[in-house]
């Protein structure tokens, strides 16, 4: 697994990444509820996963910790397009991999362009075509 940071959950706000049963997400909803008396507040956070999409939800006391992942940022250049996968070089290592192209980026992507991808929990993800 990637590298992650314990931040506490009360610190987090809409638009922060936060790793939800595994998958780092986006935060898109926070509820904060606080039950009776005598109890702790709790939060519910709700987050859409980076890579896949999909809408993932965690309840927790306000003053727990959780795993924020480490976003790395870099950028490669696309050596070739088949279908909707690129395979790109890194600038830096030169490292060469496939990348799956996001359904925005669709028709953006050329040979020999330069675009921004993420990597998140050992996951890349295309994120931005540049120049």
């Amino acid at each position: 697994m990637g590298e992650t940071k314990p931040v506490a959950i009360g610190t987090l706000k809409k638009g922060n990444y936060i790793v939800i049963d595994g998958f780092a997400c986006k935060v898109v909803d926070i509820q904060v509820s606080r039950p009776g008396k005598h109890g702790h507040a709790k939060i519910r956070m709700t987050g859409v996963g980076i890579t896949d999409g999909k809408k993932r939800v965690i309840v927790a006391p306000g003053h727990d910790n959780v795993d924020t992942p480490i976003v790395e940022k870099k950028t490669a250049q696309v050596l070739s397009v088949s279908g909707n996968k690129a395979n790109v070089m890194d600038n830096e290592s030169y490292e060469t991999f496939d990348l799956e192209i996001p359904d925005e980026l669709k028709g953006q992507v050329n040979e020999g362009g330069q675009v921004l991808y993420w990597v998140v929990l050992d996951d890349k993800v295309m994120k931005q075509v540049q120049g």
